[in-house]
């Protein structure tokens, strides 16, 4: 493998390299004492210092941390995804990644710099204008169309696992999904204005994006309602995920010249049950938003149906 003309790659469920053959450690500058429990080895490690040494992966973004937030939304959250990349050092590479169900991601790039450059910026242009359908303008997050396509696979999945078995135990670990709504966002905008609006969006989703796992999928779907995907969890596990989100957001002070400036949201959580649709699922969970919302805001409502623990 250390000899091969592909570069090859693989990353854990934390997104920390685990391992990387001679020609990927080359195109990204990872030397061979660096091994997979360096902190620095964490892909968004990479990429961020990289993109400082301007060197490994062309990045066109102003700003690199936003550009950050809004790939991680993204990364690992299909099961297999391709794409092209650009070197600074002048190759063009196809890449391919590979995610398993644990968030153990596989990456294979191959060298298509010979490819003619009238085809390549055609597909730049596709490219592109799949990421925009699929991406929250204001935000970077994930938008409604990328995240209930996501919700319907994990269902999809869901279902799978189950034909073949009967009983209570062929469900094993179900999946969840969250409702999220930021607290008075109304007033906010009454209050201060739509551009400190905008603010409170922004870093509400910069905080939450820095929560999730990297199987989780997170995006704005309208509004200031969010809505988190969480395969493979039962609900105590996103109650208590959704839990450190809370505690993060009134910690946050978006806005640097009034630090006594907060806000809170609630979040309504729902499990997944055999043959549901997205929008049944979406409905309780929705409803559990209310009841948290009934109840004071700034706090988690589980639906009655919600699963708790390994079955």
């Amino acid at each position: 493998m250390d000899e091969a003309g592909v570069l090859v790659a693989v990353f854990d469920d934390q997104d920390r390299l685990c391992y990387a053959n001679r020609a990927f450690r080359a195109a990204w500058f990872i030397g061979d004492d660096e091994r997979g429990d360096d902190e620095r080895l964490v892909w968004s490690e990479l990429m961020r210092r990289n993109f400082h040494a301007r060197q490994g992966t062309i990045i066109k973004a102003r700003d690199f941390e936003t550009w950050l937030s809004s790939t991680l939304s993204r990364r690992g959250k299909a099961g297999f995804r391709a794409f092209e990349t650009d070197l600074h050092d002048g190759r063009w590479l196809w890449m391919t990644e590979t995610t398993m169900a644990d968030g153990w991601m596989l990456c294979v790039a191959s060298d298509i710099t010979s490819i003619r450059s009238d085809e390549r910026t055609l597909r730049q242009d596709r490219d592109d204008a799949i990421k925009a359908s699929q991406t929250d303008e204001l935000t970077g997050v994930p938008s409604r169309r990328f995240v209930m396509a996501k919700l319907n696979d994990m269902l999809a999945a869901q279902e799978e696992m189950s034909e073949g078995s009967a009983g209570e135990a062929r469900w094993g670990r179900v999946g969840c999904i969250a409702v999220l709504d930021i607290d008075n966002f109304k007033y906010i905008n009454d209050r201060f204005g739509h551009s400190v609006g905008d603010l409170v969006l922004r870093d509400f989703a910069a905080t939450l994006q820095r929560q999730i796992r990297k199987t989780d999928v997170f995006g704005r779907v309208g509004g200031e309602e969010f809505v988190l995907v969480l395969p493979n969890t039962m609900a105590d596990e996103a109650e208590t995920l959704v839990g450190r989100m809370l505690d993060a957001v009134r910690k946050s002070r978006p806005l640097p010249d009034q630090t006594s400036f907060r806000y809170t949201f609630s979040a309504g959580i729902a499990s997944a049950e055999s043959g549901e649709t997205a929008d049944d699922l979406y409905r309780r969970a929705d409803l559990a938003l209310y009841a948290a919302k009934m109840r004071g805001r700034d706090q988690i409502s589980l639906d009655p149906n919600a699963r708790l623990g390994s079955v």
